[in-house]
């Protein structure tokens, strides 16, 4: 039993509802917001935890498993132990190289540290690969170990203050390649270290880009661990931080404080609450609009045509299946340029679909988006998900079309 004598559920005999109590009070979650991210109101999640309603069927236990980041399915049912990589996705092969690479200690033997710009060059060049690339994870995973190795070691061997900071911004952002390659994988205290370097490597280089960017990022993590409020003070923090540099013109930092809105945004819709979800929604669209209309950050992907894809996720985070349709309409994938984040937004139009009821048009569009990125749709738990509720529907066709797709995804493999 912990020490503030809440039962544990691994350890205690209890009922699915007392579970599902325990790890919702955990989260932090009232009942109206847990009913609102599983479709469910909140009634039916009191009945469920008051023992009127009984265990519900996968398709719900599924969306209560993401809704509440938990680890493994026994965790609210008992039993059928089935750890969270099922609906997270699996371990890439590379992981352990970028693995080592990040917990790996300076060396004594080391040669000299390439000049800052030859790293910059080498990053940029990661960032076009991984957009341009369908299999981005294959591509930034054999890149990572040498970036890691080489920017620690600048940072190191830097001879002066304004060398070492110029070095520390270039790790930080070789941090930020790194969470991308590690996200949705089953390495969360691995994610977090990355995180975790990547902001103090961008505060020791007093780089207001690179700072929004480590932000950007944890206030993700945070969010996804299910700690909002940590979310929203990074978000804010970092944004008043950025925005006394905005009137210097860098459309970069432009572009990351428009990203950092929107994060305010969708961590606003996680909460239900549609009013503050769009305001700052609306606070990124003026951003976008003060950037050309071919720009494209290499990190965030912020643009305009990525702000449709933004409108869509706050629309599908408050559960708005038609409206999020709606703008799922208004938001073309073709205008986006990344493979991933194209896919990334099939897989957000998928939900809406899903949501509104129109599981066919789900499936189309989840398969689009495994024809732009497979990688993408194979790690992420959205679309794995939705792919595995439809193989309990009870129509043949329906089945025998997710089957084909769970195939492709690795999910019956």
């Amino acid at each position: 039993m912990p020490v503030d004598g809440t039962p544990d559920p691994h350890e205690v005999e209890v009922s699915f509802g007392t579970r599902l109590r325990l790890n919702r009070t955990r989260r932090g979650l009232t009942r109206e917001v847990l009913g609102g991210l599983v479709g469910r109101s909140a009634s039916w999640v009191k009945a469920v935890e008051t023992g009127r309603l009984g265990t519900p069927k996968l398709p719900i236990l599924l969306r209560l498993v993401e809704a509440l980041r938990i680890r493994d399915l026994a965790e609210l049912t008992g039993e059928q132990s089935v750890p969270v990589e099922l609906f997270t996705g699996p371990g890439h092969t590379l992981l352990p190289r970028v693995r080592a690479a990040v917990n790996a200690l300076p060396g004594s033997d080391e040669g000299p540290a390439p000049p800052t710009e030859e790293l910059r060059a080498r990053l940029a060049g990661a960032w076009r690969a991984r957009h341009s690339a369908p299999n981005h994870r294959e591509v930034v995973g054999r890149l990572l170990p040498g970036l890691f190795e080489d920017a620690q070691r600048a940072v190191r061997q830097a001879e002066d203050g304004a060398a070492r900071a110029s070095a520390q911004s270039v790790l930080s952002e070789v941090c930020s390649l790194a969470q991308f390659f590690i996200a949705y994988q089953p390495a969360q205290s691995l994610l977090w270290r990355v995180a975790e370097r990547g902001m103090v490597a961008a505060q020791e280089a007093e780089d207001p880009h690179a700072l929004g960017v480590a932000a950007w990022l944890l206030a993700q993590a945070h969010r996804d661990a299910g700690d909002w409020e940590a979310a929203d003070t990074v978000t804010e923090d970092a944004s008043r931080h950025l925005i006394r540099h905005l009137p210097d013109g860098n459309r970069d930092v432009l572009a990351v404080w428009g990203s950092l809105r929107f994060e305010a945004g969708y961590t606003a819709a996680r909460r239900g609450e549609a009013g503050t979800a769009w305001r700052h929604w609306d606070s990124a669209r003026r951003a976008a609009e003060r950037l050309p209309p071919s720009y494209y950050h290499p990190v965030t992907s912020f643009s305009r045509p990525v702000l449709g894809a933004h409108a869509v996720t706050v629309a599908v985070e408050l559960r708005g299946g038609h409206e999020a349709v709606r703008q799922a309409e208004r938001a073309p994938a073709e205008a986006i340029p990344s493979r991933p984040r194209r896919a990334r937004h099939r897989i957000e139009q998928a939900r809406a679909h899903h949501l509104a009821g129109q599981p066919g048009e789900a499936m189309r569009v989840l398969e689009a988006a495994h024809e732009a990125a497979p990688e993408t749709t194979r790690y992420n738990g959205f679309a794995r998900r939705m792919v595995l509720e439809e193989l309990e529907s009870r129509q043949a066709r329906r089945r025998e079309r997710a089957g084909g797709l769970a195939l492709r995804i690795g999910l019956l493999s």
